[in-house]
This record gives structure tokens, C-alpha cells and sequence, in this order.
């Protein structure tokens, strides 16, 4: 039985194998979940930004697949929430295993001679992810998912930390900053889970725009974009200083990093 507060809406009854702490069509007839699906706007248009500047530094294309994996995550879960149809709940989940493989593979490839391909990880992932989508497809288990998840993220982490404490030291800022942000929406994750009730109840007693600030799940899309996308500026990082490029971060408009590539300087 759904939640009091939720509402029928256009898309119907949602066939998805998990439901959210934010009320049903709360904010809007044709979308189920408002604030979910809007927050995804951040895995979608500054990935795509990167992909366009990766493309024009002329950098490698395993870089451009990895902000095009991003925004297609968040193109899923921009369908999966606002529609909570299982086939769209598949468009959020499984991209999120296949983005998460072509991450693995850019860090572990950081310190590799340009224009090689490493097949055997290339084959491991891509076996991973076969297997993965198998399972979950014929299981329909959000816990498989979520600990296959985990796992690439785990694998992510420990690469991660590795560079920044023994290769590139003085990248430690931007690698605990996207570590921190990915851990905060992890949490802000849980507390959506764990305290829906409390939650609901508390929306019911604030004005609309001021309970849109405890939409956690949409918190959890925010930082975790946002980490993920840090994410991808560390491992570019890496990559373009091992091959003798210039890269710099630089702010748009004094607030969100963007990563600019120079070529290496002519002896």
C-alpha cells in the first residue's frame, strides 16, 4: 500500500523494485518523484561540458566514454524517478555498474604509454559487467546491485588513495575532496533509508520549499555527481601529468572545476 502522502500521478503505478523517501507526485502530475529526478541535472550537463573539452584537448577517448558514462547514469535515474518503471529503474542501475567499469579502467591505465590497450582488464570488466547485468536481471535483488556497486567503488578508492599518497602528493586535495563528498552522500543515502517515517512527517510541517532541503535521496545525487565528477578530473589529472601535459583546474564562475589541458611544452 503506497505511503498516505503519495498520489497517483501520470506514469501510474510504479512497477520499480524500490521506492524513495520523496512523496509521490508531491510537486508535479507527470513526474513521480520532483526532487530526485531534477537532481540528476548535475550528472548530466557538466559531464557533457567535460566530454566537449576532453574531445577539443584532443585527450583519449577512454576519458570522453567516462563523463558520457556519467551523464547517461544520470539520464537513467532522471527516467527511473520520474517514472518508477522497473525498465527505467534498470537505465539508472545498470549504467552505474558499467560507468563505475570504465572508471576502473581509466585509473589503473594512468601510467600507461599513450595509445595502448590493456585487454585482459579490458575483458575482466567487461565480463564483470556481463555477468552482473545477468544476474540482476533474472534475480531483481537491489542488494546484489548495491554490493556490486560497492565493490567497483571499493576498487575506485583504494586506486585512488594510492596515487595520491605515493605517486602525486600534492593531488591529495582534490582526491580526499571527491572521496569526502562521494562518503557525505552516502550518508545523507542512509539517513533517507533509515529515517523515511520521521522524514515524512516532518515535510508534512514545513512549508513545501523549505521540506525540499530534507529530499535526501536527491542530496545523495548531488554529491555523489559531484564526486563522481571529481572523480574523473583526479584520474584525467594523473593521466595528463604522467604524459608530460599541463594540466590546471580552473573554476567557472568562481565555483565549479573544470580541468584545462596543455600540451607538453616544446624542447
Amino acid at each position: 500500500m503506497a505511503p498516505a502522502a503519495d498520489r497517483e500521478g501520470y506514469w501510474g503505478t510504479p512497477t520499480s523494485t524500490l521506492e524513495w523517501c520523496e512523496e509521490n507526485y508531491a510537486v508535479s502530475y507527470y513526474i513521480a518523484e520532483f526532487w530526485n529526478t531534477v537532481s540528476n541535472l548535475i550528472f548530466i550537463v557538466p559531464p557533457i561540458y567535460g566530454a566537449i573539452q576532453t574531445y577539443k584537448d584532443g585527450l583519449e577517448k577512454r576519458y570522453l566514454a567516462a563523463y558520457l558514462c556519467l551523464t547517461a547514469v544520470g539520464l537513467g535515474s532522471w527516467c527511473f524517478h520520474m517514472t518508477l518503471k522497473y525498465e527505467m529503474q534498470l537505465l539508472d542501475e545498470l549504467p552505474m555498474i558499467y560507468s563505475c567499469c570504465v572508471f576502473v579502467y581509466c585509473l589503473y591505465e594512468c601510467f600507461k604509454y599513450k595509445n595502448t590497450v590493456n585487454y585482459p582488464l579490458l575483458f575482466l570488466l567487461i565480463t564483470y559487467s556481463f555477468v552482473v547485468s545477468i544476474v540482476y536481471l533474472n534475480l531483481k535483488e537491489p542488494v546484489f546491485h548495491q554490493i556490486m556497486y560497492g565493490t567497483l567503488v571499493s576498487i575506485i578508492v583504494l586506486r585512488s588513495v594510492y596515487i595520491v599518497l605515493w605517486v602525486y602528493p600534492w593531488l591529495r586535495g582534490l582526491g580526499y575532496t571527491s572521496l569526502t563528498v562521494f562518503l557525505m552522500g552516502f550518508f545523507l543515502w542512509n539517513v533517507d533509508n533509515i529515517f523515511c517515517d520521521k522524514l515524512r512527517a516532518l515535510r508534512e510541517k514545513m512549508p513545501p520549499v523549505v521540506g525540499a532541503v530534507t529530499q535526501f535521496h536527491a542530496w545523495w545525487h548531488i554529491l555523489t555527481g559531484l564526486g563522481s565528477y571529481l572523480h574523473i578530473l583526479l584520474s584525467l589529472y594523473t593521466r595528463t601529468l604522467f604524459l608530460k601535459h599541463r594540466p590546471k583546474v580552473k573554476f567557472v564562475f568562481g565555483i565549479w572545476p573544470i580541468l584545462l589541458v596543455e600540451p607538453p611544452k616544446k624542447l
